[in-house]
């Protein structure tokens, strides 16, 4: 299932080129092209899913390789023991600009109450 016009599908595709940070057969993981800390990374799953809300039985397994994928990116980019943050808004009112599922990993600075 892919939408042609996601930018993150094109991504997907490799149309348009990205800083690779993880990659498996269900997911990727590149850096944020307007990052708000030291690490900023997007994790997606490699199947068009427009938000949380159309997860469902069918792709509930991207879910699940999504929070590996995180796991292993905050190990990467060496925010695993210190700590970091996972963000994904749903919607236009949360501030979704692209219809594509996607994770927010933050890092390398103290977030403390900061609000992304």
């Amino acid at each position: 299932m892919e939408n042609n016009e996601c930018l993150f599908c094109k991504i997907i595709n490799g149309e348009i080129p990205c800083t690779k940070v993880y990659e498996n057969e269900y997911v990727l993981a590149f850096k944020d092209i307007s990052p708000v800390t030291p690490v900023h990374v997007l994790v997606i799953p490699k199947v068009h899913i427009s938000n949380i809300n159309e997860l469902d039985m069918k792709n509930d397994m991207y879910i699940v390789q999504i929070f590996k994928a995180i796991k292993e990116v905050a190990r990467i980019c060496e925010v695993f023991d210190t700590g970091y943050r996972v963000v994904s808004n749903c919607g236009k009112d949360a501030g979704q600009t692209i219809n594509h599922l996607h994770f927010h990993l933050l890092g390398g600075e103290n977030l403390g109450e900061k609000i992304i």
